[in-house]
């Protein structure tokens, strides 16, 4: 059952802020002046630093600006900027059109992205249209690498090449587009290596991480600090698991996380979730399966909790086609059981290790 930590946590959770994308204007903001009327425009001060900064913390970028979009994208090939943004929407949509378009292409939620802009006009637009998102006036852009929600509490080996992972996704995206054949045969050109591995000292930063920024493919969106994390890996009636994922584009990083509880008769997943980054390579459930052939292989009977919220009735999904069944209820929390007859072997297009 949930503990009283964990209803409190859980709590927290739902205060706690983390912003995934900063998306910049430019005329006024990014630069001085507007692109399509000045002969010259110059960089806003320390913006270079700035921008480095944020990419350093894995804190992705992205621009909605009105805007013609050869031309500014020339003058931020110019100023060295442009491989800093991802999927830059310069056109001349309403920039909450801008904004949604970005968040479905990252696959993030709308409060997890921040808006600067120069003009009171765009920055009310969105905060009506969009109230999740965090809307900073261009005035104020000194400030932001102080922010709270700026910083994240460790800055891990996935957060500093996170832009080159989605750099790499839209090589992906652009691959599958051109190809010619069924989803599988395409899987199958990746050549994925998917590994599940008992979590290591030195995993436990990115696996707070996972815990605070993974809301969709996350079954109970529990968080877990480095020490508590430090203290289940230790334990000897728990197995905090870790997946990573690569393929022939580069490494996706680590991409998944498990708690399981054990109980000499039984265990509970108490967390599963898995990076949305992963979710069309087909490999989502490789963990849920192989919990299930681990508990099998131990003769124990095999639980799970789920706490739903307004954004991860996929996993719910998940363990019904996995054969969970609910047993029990408990405010909002439930909980499944499953018999372990029928276990999904791992697809055939990846390639599959433990390192225990």
């Amino acid at each position: 059952m949930i503990s009283a930590k964990e209803q409190d946590i859980n709590s927290k959770q739902k205060d706690k802020k983390v912003i995934k994308c900063v998306v910049w204007d430019l005329d006024n903001t990014l630069w001085h002046g507007v692109l399509l009327e000045d002969e010259k425009i110059s960089l806003r001060e320390n913006i270079i630093n700035l921008i480095q900064t944020l990419d350093s913390r894995g804190i992705l970028q992205s621009i909605a600006s009105k805007n013609d979009h050869v031309t500014a994208i020339a003058k931020l090939d110019e100023f060295g900027l442009k491989e800093y943004f991802l999927y830059p929407q310069i056109n001349w949509n309403s920039k909450a059109s801008s904004l949604k378009e970005i968040a479905k292409l990252l696959n993030i939620g709308l409060d997890a992205i921040a808006f600067i802009d120069d003009q009171l006009f765009e920055l009310e637009e969105v905060k009506y249209t969009l109230p999740e998102i965090l809307c900073i006036n261009a005035d104020d852009i000194g400030d932001i690498l102080d922010m709270p929600v700026m910083n994240p509490r460790f800055i891990t080996e996935d957060s500093r090449i996170r832009r080159l992972m989605y750099l790499s996704d839209i090589e992906r995206q652009n691959a599958e587009q051109e190809f010619v054949g069924t989803a599988d045969e395409f899987l199958a050109t990746l050549k994925m290596n998917f590994t599940i591995s008992s979590a290591k000292e030195e995993d436990l930063q990115r696996a707070e991480e996972l815990t605070l920024r993974t809301n969709q493919l996350n079954t109970t969106g529990y968080t877990y600090s480095y020490d508590e994390l430090n203290h289940f890996r230790q334990s000897e009636n728990h197995k905090l698991l870790i997946a990573s994922l690569e393929d022939k584009y580069g490494s996706y990083g680590k991409i998944g996380l498990a708690l399981i509880e054990c109980q000499p008769e039984s265990w509970t997943i108490k967390l599963l979730l898995m990076s949305c980054r992963v979710m069309s390579r087909g490999v989502g459930t490789i963990m849920m399966n192989h919990i299930m052939n681990l508990a099998k292989s131990s003769n124990v009977r095999l639980l799970a909790e789920f706490l739903p919220n307004n954004r991860n009735r996929m996993m719910y999904i998940s363990y019904k086609f996995a054969g969970f069944k609910e047993i029990d209820q408990n405010g909002d929390l439930v909980i499944f059981d499953n018999d372990l007859s029928r276990i999904q072997p791992v697809p055939s297009y990846v390639n599959f290790k433990e390192n225990y």
